[in-house]
C-alpha cells in the first residue's frame, strides 16, 4: 500500500516518474515511458554503519517542484550547444524516530531521469559512514543486457550479451584475467549497463557527477530482476565517509524506443556543473601519434635494460648495459614528430621515457617511478626544442603502478616539469593493485585522488587522459581538462588475445555514456605476427572499419595508434585519419542496433564538412543512409572509404575500396560491410575545403 506520493513528467510528456511512501514509510519511485513500465516500483535509502538506517520511517515533510529550461556550450563536445531541459521533484523526508532528514531530487528529462540523494547539515545527522546504499531498479522483465562481471577494479571485460536470467551461468566464463580485479558476486555487473526490453525500449543505467563518493556497480536478484546499487568498499570494507551538508552522485537512467537516441543523450553531461575555471582557451582536443604500439605488441619495450631488482635511489642507468629495445629513444620519437608534423597530427605520445620500467609490474613497489628522470638515451630538452620547431607537442606519461600514494608525493614537480618541457597533455595509468594496498580502483579514496589529480593539472594548465581510472560520469563538463579515460578494454587488448568484432558497436551504449574514450583506433596492419612473429593475436576488424572508428568513437583526445610503416603503406586509407576532425557541431545516428552495427554523421566544428563512420558485426550487412542532414541545395564531394567485396575481419582485413562521388541532402547509399568490417565517409561542400 502506498502513502501520499508525487508524479511528474518529462517537458515531452513521454516519461512519467512516480514517487511514492510504501507502508511503513519506505520511499518509493518508479517510471514509465509512453505508458510502459521502465522501472516498477523500488526502494531507495542506507543502510549505515553504527547508526539506524535509513530505509523506513519516513514521512514527506516538504515536496517541491520546478521547470529548468537552458542551452550551454561544451568547451569541446559531439554537439556544440547542449539543451539542459527537465522537470524537477524534491522531496523532503523526515524520519521521525531519529529526527534526520534526507532530500531525494528528482529531474525528469525528455531522454531519462536523474535522482540523488542530499544530506543537508543538520544537528542530529553531520558524520556518516556508508554500509551501503540500498537504491533498487525494478525492471519489468527479463531484458537483454550488454553487461560486465561487477568489479571494485577492473572494466577491461569483454562485454556479455544475454538475457538477465542467463547472468549467473555466464558469469564464470566472463571473467578474465587483468592485472587488478576483484569481482563481488556471482550476480553483480557494472555500469554504465544497458537494457532491451523485449517490447524494445532501451534502457541504460548508470550515474552522474561522482565526487567524494565510491563508484557504484549493481547487484542483480535474477528472480525477481531487481538491480540494487553496490558500492564500492574501501580497505576496511566500508562504503563511504561523508559528513553533511553533502549529496551522491545522480543515479541515471536513460530510456527510448529508438536505439539512436541512447547515442545522443546528454542526460549525463547536463546533471554535472558547469566549468569550474574562469579560462578554458588552454584545453585544446588534439589528434595524435605515439611510441606505444610498438611495446604493446612487443616489438619493443618499455624499460631501457633488462636487469632487474631496481631500486631507484641506488641504481645507476649511466653504467647499465641498454637492451637494445628500448622504444622512447631521442631519434625514435624525432620520427613521430616528423610524422606528425607531415601529416597534420597535433602531438606525439612517448611512453617508456622515464626511469623505473625495468620491475614496474606485479612486483606491488611502493618508490617505482619518479616521474621526472628520463632514461639516457632520451633527451628531453631536444626533443622540447624539436617538437616545437615542428609545431608539435609531446604528451607526458604517467604510468603510476597504482601506486597513488608515491604519485601525488611527486605530483607537483612531474606537473611542473612537463610545464618547462612544453607538455601540456598528460596519459596517467593505474595498472595493478592499489597501493595503500587493499583500496580499490573504484573506492571513494581513489575517486578523490583521480579529481585531485585533474584539479592540480589545471592549475598547470595540463589536460589528463587517465587510464584504468573510475568509469566517468560526465565529469568532462565541470573539469574539462579531463579530456579522456580509458576505463574500459581498449584497442590495446586486441593484442592481447583480441576483442570481439561487436565490441566498439557496444561500447558507445555503454562506456561511452559517461564520456570520452581513448580507445586508440587506427590499426591498419592487424596481424601482430607481421612485425613480431612471437604475438600471433589479431584485431577483429577490418582496416575500414579502424577508419570508422573515428566517428563512432567518440573523443576529443583521439590517437593514431599503428607503427608509421603501416601507415605509409596505406597512404591513400590513411587519409581519413588526416582529414577527421576531433572536434564536432553536429551529430546525428544514421542507424544503430548495439552489438549489430551503428552508423554516425558528424559535422566538423565551424565548418561545412561531415564525416561518417559506420561499422559491423561478424556478420557482415548492408548499410543504407540518406544525407538528409546536409544543407538543401548544396552539393558535396564525397570520398567513400570501405571494405572490397572479398574483405573479412578474419581472412582479408586489408581489402578496401575508396570511391568518389557527388551528394546533396537528397541523396541515398547502399554499403556493403564485410563482416567485422564498415565504412567511413568523408563529405566536402563541393568548392570548399
Amino acid at each position: 500500500m502506498a502513502a501520499a506520493g508525487d508524479e511528474i513528467k518529462s517537458p515531452n510528456g513521454n516519461l512519467a516518474l512516480t514517487f511514492a511512501l510504501q507502508s511503513g514509510g519506505v520511499p518509493t519511485y518508479s517510471l514509465t515511458y509512453k505508458g510502459r513500465p521502465v522501472i516498477l516500483p523500488s526502494k531507495l535509502g542506507f543502510d549505515l554503519k553504527n547508526a539506524p538506517a535509513l530505509t523506513s520511517g519516513f514521512a514527506i515533510t516538504d515536496s517541491k517542484t520546478l521547470t529548468f529550461d537552458e542551452t550551454w556550450q561544451p568547451v569541446w563536445g559531439e554537439v556544440k550547444n547542449i539543451r539542459n531541459h527537465y522537470n524537477e521533484l524534491a522531496v523532503t523526508l523526515t524520519q521521525a524516530e531519529t529526527d534526520r532528514s534526507i532530500v531525494v531530487r528528482f529531474r525528469v528529462f525528455d531522454d531519462g531521469l536523474g535522482f540523488r540523494y542530499e544530506f543537508p547539515r543538520q544537528p542530529e545527522f553531520s558524520y556518516f559512514v556508508i554500509k551501503e546504499e540500498r537504491t533498487q531498479f525494478a525492471l519489468a522483465g527479463d531484458h537483454k543486457a550488454f553487461w560486465l562481471p561487477g568489479d571494485y577494479d577492473t572494466e577491461e571485460y569483454e562485454t556479455v550479451t544475454s538475457n538477465l536470467s542467463q547472468v549467473r551461468g555466464l558469469m564464470k566464463a566472463s571473467i578474465t584475467e587483468n592485472a587488478s580485479q576483484t569481482t563481488f558476486s556471482d550476480t553483480g555487473v557494472q555500469t554504465p549497463l544497458l537494457l532491451k526490453s523485449q517490447d524494445g525500449l532501451y534502457i541504460s543505467i548508470h550515474e552522474a557527477a561522482l565526487i567524494d563518493y565510491s563508484g557504484m556497480g549493481l547487484e542483480l536478484d535474477d528472480k525477481n530482476f531487481i538491480l540494487e546499487t553496490r558500492l564500492t568498499p574501501d580497505a576496511q570494507g566500508d562504503k563511504g565517509y561523508l559528513q553533511t551538508p553533502t549529496q551522491s552522485p545522480w543515479r541515471t537512467v536513460i530510456v527510448s524506443d529508438r536505439a539512436g537516441d541512447i547515442l545522443e543523450s546528454k542526460l549525463v553531461y547536463n546533471l554535472n556543473e558547469p566549468t569550474k575555471y574562469k579560462d578554458t582557451s588552454w584545453i585544446k582536443p588534439v589528434k595524435y601519434v605515439g611510441v606505444w604500439w610498438e611495446m604493446i605488441t612487443g616489438k619493443s619495450t618499455w624499460s631501457y635494460t633488462n636487469e632487474d631488482n631496481i631500486k631507484l635511489e641506488l641504481f645507476d642507468y649511466s653504467k647499465a648495459q641498454p637492451n637494445g629495445t628500448h622504444g622512447a629513444t631521442t631519434a625514435h620519437v624525432k620520427e613521430y614528430i616528423d610524422f606528425a608534423a607531415k601529416h597534420g597530427f597535433g602531438a606525439v605520445l612517448v611512453e617508456g621515457w622515464n626511469i623505473g620500467w625495468e620491475d614496474w609490474f606485479g612486483k606491488n613497489k611502493d618508490y617505482v617511478f619518479d616521474f621526472l628522470t628520463p632514461y639516457p638515451d632520451f633527451d628531453m630538452k631536444e626533443l622540447h626544442r624539436y617538437a616545437a620547431s615542428k609545431g608539435v607537442k609531446i604528451i607526458m606519461h604517467h604510468e603510476t603502478s597504482s601506486s597513488v600514494r608515491n604519485y601525488e608525493r611527486h605530483m607537483q614537480a612531474a606537473y611542473q616539469l612537463m610545464v618547462d618541457n612544453g607538455y601540456n597533455m598528460v596519459k596517467s595509468g593505474y595498472v595493478g593493485p592499489i597501493i595503500p594496498r587493499g583500496e580499490h580502483h573504484y573506492g571513494q579514496w581513489l575517486v578523490n585522488h583521480y579529481l585531485y589529480a585533474i584539479t592540480e593539472a589545471a592549475r598547470y594548465h595540463i589536460m589528463v587522459n587517465a587510464h584504468e581510472a573510475i568509469h566517468p560520469t560526465g565529469l568532462g563538463r565541470t573539469y574539462p581538462n579531463l579530456i579522456a579515460n580509458e576505463s574500459a578494454r581498449g584497442q590495446e587488448f586486441e593484442a592481447f588475445g583480441g576483442s570481439n568484432p561487436d565490441h566498439t558497436l557496444i561500447l558507445p551504449f555503454t562506456r561511452l555514456i559517461g564520456g570520452p574514450m581513448d580507445y586508440t583506433p587506427g590499426i591498419f596492419q592487424t596481424r601482430i605476427s607481421t612485425f613480431n612473429p612471437k604475438n600471433k593475436s589479431f584485431v577483429h576488424t577490418t582496416l575500414a572499419r579502424q577508419l570508422a572508428l573515428y566517428v563512432i568513437m567518440y573523443s576529443p583526445f583521439q590517437m593514431a595508434a599503428d607503427l608509421i610503416e603501416n601507415y605509409n603503406q596505406h597512404l591513400d586509407a590513411f587519409k581519413f585519419i588526416e582529414d577527421v576532425p576531433v572536434e564536432w557541431d553536429e551529430t546525428h545516428v544514421l542507424e544503430a542496433e548495439p552489438g549489430d552495427y551503428i552508423t554516425i554523421a558528424r559535422k566538423a566544428k565551424n565548418k561545412s564538412s561531415w564525416f561518417i563512420g559506420s561499422g559491423c558485426d561478424e556478420n557482415g550487412r548492408t548499410s543504407e543512409i540518406t544525407f538528409n542532414f546536409l544543407d538543401p541545395g548544396k552539393t558535396y564531394d564525397a570520398t567513400i572509404y570501405a571494405d572490397a567485396k572479398d574483405a573479412h575481419y578474419e581472412t582479408n582485413p586489408q581489402a578496401y575500396t575508396i570511391n568518389k562521388t557527388k551528394v546533396t541532402n537528397k541523396s541515398q547509399i547502399k554499403q556493403y560491410c564485410a563482416p567485422g568490417g564498415g565504412y567511413a565517409v568523408s563529405v566536402v561542400e563541393s568548392g570548399g575545403r
